[in-house]
């Protein structure tokens, strides 16, 4: 349940984040026709900026992706070494959302 609140959040922010990259770049498709060095100046820095912004995203969805993996992985190998202990505490959770939701 963790790792799916998890992954619906990684996924808001990514979209979040995409259509800001979109939108940027849209901006900057319409200052194409403004003229001057300025004009060109802007342009450009903003171009650099979405690419070094792409590549952070790239880099930070790749690293929350492994750290995602490893942590599911680890919690299947707890389940399989602790299959006991995991139905307890599965039990106990069960039973205070039970508890919870009763009020």
């Amino acid at each position: 349940m963790a790792s799916k609140s998890a992954k619906t959040a990684q996924d808001i922010l990514m979209a979040d984040f995409q259509a800001l990259v979109r939108d940027t770049e849209k901006l900057l498709a319409d200052t194409a026709n403004l003229a001057g060095d300025q004009a060109d100046e802007l342009r450009e820095q903003i171009h650099e900026r979405l690419v070094q912004a792409r590549e952070t995203l790239q880099l930070t969805q790749d690293s929350v992706r492994q750290r995602g993996q490893a942590a599911l992985g680890g919690a299947e190998q707890y389940v399989q070494d602790n299959p006991w202990q995991a139905i307890g505490i599965a039990a106990g959770v069960g039973l205070l959302i039970g508890l919870l939701a009763k009020r």
